[in-house]
């Protein structure tokens, strides 16, 4: 990547938090994002404790590619992640203790969550550091967007609160099944399938534009091509 531009961010935020979504694309981290998102306290606090880990462990895997040996890239990476790991999980348990108890173990399985391990091989390792960070908090805010999206519709829904603010009238009678682990499953296949559609259709629409972009160049080139061959008819009658 040698040439880094404000093009290439612009590209690697929206593959983060859309056409590459971790969570609604890829399905990575699916322990975590049916487990934490019964309330979206919950949903921001696991979303942003795994953008951090992200980005600190993209940084350090970014400086040291040249010097960790491929045969033991993998358990390197490991040992990195879970250093940072740990030290979030200790500022969450000195700053944030409700958080603490609500996320419990998840906040160290951030150590084997897949998203972190599939950035740190496929990316982190192959870039600079400055791409590098911009991946991790890219995929970082993807992982938070999709976490936030499911636990807002399951908090709303399964409790008729937002943020722990109760939000729905009295007479509603929350659904509790989207509490549930069964709702998780349930929220998250519309989700899956809502994102599916609407990158379906922003694909169509580039495809027929750029099916159209390509009918008016074509158009162009013989429109040129017409001109040059009447121009080159007239040359030869006048030499005549």
């Amino acid at each position: 990547m040698s040439k880094y531009t404000v093009k290439n961010v612009g590209e690697q935020f929206l593959d983060g938090l859309f056409y590459k979504n971790p969570v609604l694309m890829q399905l990575l981290g699916m322990c975590a994002t049916l487990a934490v998102t019964t309330s979206v306290t919950n949903a921001l606090g696991m979303g942003l404790s795994t953008t951090a880990v992200l980005i600190c462990s993209n940084i350090f895997i970014s400086l040291l590619r040249k010097f960790i040996p491929k045969q033991i890239r993998i358990a390197s990476y490991i040992v990195i992640i879970s250093g940072f790991v740990t030290a979030i999980q200790l500022l969450i348990k000195a700053y944030l203790p409700d958080l603490d108890k609500s996320l419990g173990l998840f906040i160290p399985l951030i150590v084997v969550n897949c998203i972190i391990l599939a950035r740190a091989e496929s990316f982190a390792s192959k870039n600079p550091v400055l791409p590098s960070a911009v991946d991790g908090l890219a995929m970082g805010l993807g992982f938070t967007f999709a976490l936030s999206l499911l636990a807002s519709v399951r908090e709303i829904i399964g409790s008729g609160t937002f943020c722990g603010i109760q939000i729905m009238p009295d007479f509603f009678e929350p659904a509790i099944i989207f509490i549930l682990p069964s709702g998780a499953f349930l929220t998250l296949g519309f989700l899956i399938a809502l994102m599916n559609k609407i990158m379906n259709s922003i694909k169509e629409k580039d495809k027929k534009k750029s099916l159209e972009t390509k009918a008016a160049e074509k158009e162009a080139e013989l429109a040129a091509e017409e001109e040059i061959t009447v121009s080159t008819e007239a040359e030869v009658k006048e030499e005549i």
